[in-house]
């Protein structure tokens, strides 16, 4: 007797989500799901919501309404069950300046109560290539040399969600490349899922098998690549996001 296979649960699932700010809704409502293993574009014009939506996944932004569970748990009441196999990179939110790479790496990994974590800042530094300035001030870091240090950081604790916002922004393109080929490798050996937002449509269709297209904090758009291209009739994704961010919804004006 053959055995039918069960679906894995997802890593993440997201109902209702919304957030209002003076009775203004500039989010939602949201209703998404991310398997394990998945890596998940989030795009969107500038205050579409995405970091709005990637805050609220975090806890770091009170939803208005709504529910988020990681892992099984209720974010809203039980996010420490979460939050230990979760982690979040973003160019945007600088790490103490004065405190060296090292320093601040340790600071994370003991929050996240990493252990063997001086092997693992190790580990960390060889991949991606910190050693010339883990004993410099973080303050004292280009933008390129920051991103990686924030790449090192959202790994220490191995996570299997990872929320990413414009994680290659201050990047050169050769650097860029070699970051999103550790964040693949890293999504390969630990079945992480993978919340991506990010400008470079490039960058999603390298990483990304599905999209959530958003418009003023309203999910207009949720499929595949290539499906996308297919429906909008384009040759890249570049051009589906100029069509939904012009109302020209599904290829037609809207």
């Amino acid at each position: 007797m053959s055995q039918t296979a069960v679906a894995p649960a997802p890593t993440l699932s997201v109902s209702g989500l919304s957030k209002s700010y003076d009775n203004r809704r500039v989010v939602g409502p949201l209703d998404f799901s991310l398997d394990p293993g998945s890596v998940t574009g989030l795009l969107g014009g500038n205050g579409a919501g995405k970091t709005t939506t990637i805050g609220m996944v975090m806890g770091l932004i009170e939803p208005t309404e709504g529910l988020i569970r990681a892992f099984g748990y209720d974010m809203s009441r039980e996010r420490y069950g979460a939050l230990g196999r979760m982690n979040f990179e973003s160019p945007y939110v600088d790490m103490p300046h004065r405190l060296t790479v090292r320093q601040n790496l340790r600071v994370f990994g003991m929050l996240y109560d990493v252990k063997d974590l001086d092997e693992k800042i190790k580990r960390l530094s060889k991949d991606l290539a910190l050693d010339d300035f883990l004993d410099r001030q973080t303050g004292r870091l280009s933008a390129g040399q920051k991103t990686r240090v924030a790449i090192a950081k959202s790994l220490i604790n191995d996570p299997q969600l990872l929320l990413l916002d414009e994680p290659t922004a201050s990047l050169d393109p050769d650097t860029a490349d070699w970051v999103r080929a550790r964040l693949e490798t890293h999504r390969r050996t630990h079945n992480c899922a993978i919340l991506l937002a990010s400008h470079n449509m490039g960058e999603v269709e390298r990483l990304c098998d599905r999209v959530l297209m958003l418009k003023d904090g309203t999910l207009v758009d949720d499929d595949s690549p290539v499906n996308l291209l297919s429906r909008y009739g384009r040759d890249t994704l570049e051009e589906v996001f100029l069509d939904v961010a012009r109302g020209r919804l599904n290829g037609t004006a809207a």
